[in-house]
């Protein structure tokens, strides 16, 4: 048998688009502050009908610096704040893709849950009111999840392994963890991976609401995301894009890269339980939690944060707090688990990569953000959560859950680079 000596993978580079603010730092800075990026909504008219009446839009996202106007209207809003994300996480590594080292060992893996959702919508109107000769003939290539890495490839000349993850909430969690292995394994040096969601649509919306998933909070949105709160009522439905730059130890070395820390561990479980609900005791998320430890090499007692799933929903909620418990035992009640939902909402796809900044700054800053809305934790949810503001502690390995419809989990663990 062959063995593979797995090489080391480092952070080097962060992108950020989000409620909270249109760059990573000013999502960070944010969320340190426990603000709320939670309003009523603009995108859309609604009236009486709609139980949910607000969500975590971004208002004031451009990506004119990176795309010009004529060919952002072929573009999805989805594959647009993944390429600015990109962007701004090439830029923060300070490795030019464009000409620097070999296009092929350079790739990306960029997640969605739903892809160019508004672009589907927007396409079957015309088709309805126009009929079959007036579709537009950039529906196909804006609404497919894969036009995220696809166009973020063509903007950095990426020519390595490039593709898309579609696995609901745990989508850009499978494509840091995916990228991170292409790298151990050899068959890259840099990849550029994290997810990006932009489903604040009519359909998207009232079909969650459907489900009875969401928050309907309308007179208070900013209170409305409550992880782990006795009164929680469902999550609050956002969107945004997180990219990093993966890199090989030795390759970021000889170039003098900054490293934010090291990405050492990824486990992925299926519930094999329920389309839309998890297990109650957590038994998915306990799993890849303890295989991600595990592959990083870390004992539970290592971990000092972990960025919860937490979306405010009361199952969700029970099982991984119940999964944490399980796994960590007397540990869970000296380490830190917030969930930076409680100001984002839930960006879905999208989710993990935003997360993974907050995981990853806790690191590089020795700040941990709160879970704001936290007034009145639930029964048996006696941990420390960081209610309502951030906490200054020096912690070397967190760990960042992603857990989706489907019954997908997956679990990162960072670790201080030394």
């Amino acid at each position: 048998m062959r063995t593979i000596q797995l090489r080391r993978v480092v952070v080097t580079g962060m992108g950020a688009i989000s409620n909270l603010g249109t760059s990573a730092p000013k999502t960070w800075s944010a969320m340190k502050d426990g603000c709320s990026g939670i309003t009523p909504l603009r995108t859309f008219p609604q009236n009486d009908d709609w139980t949910v009446r607000f969500a975590g839009e971004i208002h004031d996202f451009d990506a004119s610096s990176v795309v010009d106007g004529r060919e952002q209207k072929r573009i999805d809003r989805v594959a647009l704040m993944a390429m600015v994300a990109a962007d701004e996480a090439a830029r923060d590594s300070g490795f030019d893709f464009r000409s620097a080292g070999d296009p092929y060992r350079h790739g990306t893996i960029i997640g969605s849950g739903i892809g160019g959702v508004l672009t589907m919508e927007e396409g079957h109107k015309k088709l309805l009111e126009t009929g079959p000769r007036r579709v537009s003939p950039f529906v196909v290539p804006r609404l497919m999840v894969n036009a995220a890495p696809g166009n973020v490839s063509i903007q950095l000349n990426l020519k390595g392994p490039s593709t898309a993850v579609a696995s609901a909430c745990a989508s850009s969690g499978h494509a840091i963890g995916i990228a991170m292995q292409m790298i151990q394994r050899g068959d890259c040096d840099v990849m550029v991976a994290g997810g990006s969601e932009a489903a604040i649509t009519p359909l998207t919306l009232s079909a969650f609401a459907s489900m009875k998933a969401l928050s309907t909070r309308n007179d208070a949105p900013t209170k409305a995301s409550r992880p782990f709160d006795r009164d929680r009522d469902g999550f609050v439905l956002s969107e945004g894009a997180a990219i990093l730059v993966l890199e090989e130890l030795e390759h970021a070395k000889k170039r003098g890269a900054r490293i934010y820390c090291e990405l050492v561990g990824f486990g992925a479980t299926g519930d094999a339980h329920h389309i839309a609900a998890p297990d109650e005791q957590g038994s998915g998320a306990f799993k890849a939690m303890e295989v991600a430890l595990r592959d990083a090499g870390v004992h539970a007692s290592d971990v000092g944060y972990i960025n919860a799933h937490g979306t405010s929903t009361p199952q969700g909620d029970k099982a991984e707090v119940t999964a944490v418990k399980r796994l960590f035992g007397e540990h869970a009640y000296r380490l830190a688990m917030s969930s930076t939902k409680s100001m984002t909402g839930h960006a879905l796809g999208a989710a993990g990569g935003i997360e993974s900044v907050a995981a990853i700054m806790a690191i590089y800053e020795g700040v941990l953000a709160p879970t704001i809305n936290l007034d009145n934790p639930d029964e048996g949810f006696d941990l420390n959560f960081v209610a309502n503001v951030a906490q200054e502690r020096k912690v070397d390995v967190t760990l960042n859950n992603t857990f989706g419809f489907g019954g997908h989990n997956v679990s990162l663990v960072f670790k201080r680079f030394s």
